[in-house]
């Protein structure tokens, strides 16, 4: 009897070991999910310095990019790419709450953007 009960514990583990294999996401896809797309726009700078305004921004960051709570951002551009920008910016990162469900995504973008050309 406990024969039986053991081949059939195995027998369940082993499904349910092919069923996680095939259902569980690859490495591709996992990537693709912690890296969002960012969507295409023309950057405008005005609208992306309200938005930082407007999302107390600066509070952390300080009025002229300096840094503070937050880390400086006034040459920002020069160490990482409007896309990685857009992805801390969107998901968040250490001390910095994503944005994700406050902007739109091209509001996001367009601030990535403008920060990017800060060299």
């Amino acid at each position: 009897m406990q024969k039986w009960i053991m081949s059939g514990l195995i027998t369940i583990a082993c499904v349910f070991a092919i069923v996680l294999i095939f259902t569980l996401p690859g490495k591709e896809e996992v990537a693709q999910q912690e890296k969002p797309a960012m969507p295409e726009i023309t950057m405008d700078a005005a609208a992306a310095e309200a938005t930082l305004k407007a999302q107390s921004c600066i509070s952390c960051h300080g009025d002229q990019l300096q840094g503070g709570a937050g880390p400086n951002l006034q040459k920002i551009g020069s160490q990482m790419s409007a896309e990685e920008i857009y992805t801390i910016i969107t998901k968040g990162k250490g001390g910095m709450p994503s944005f994700k469900d406050k902007l739109k995504s091209e509001e996001i973008a367009n601030v990535a953007e403008w920060l990017a050309e800060k060299k």
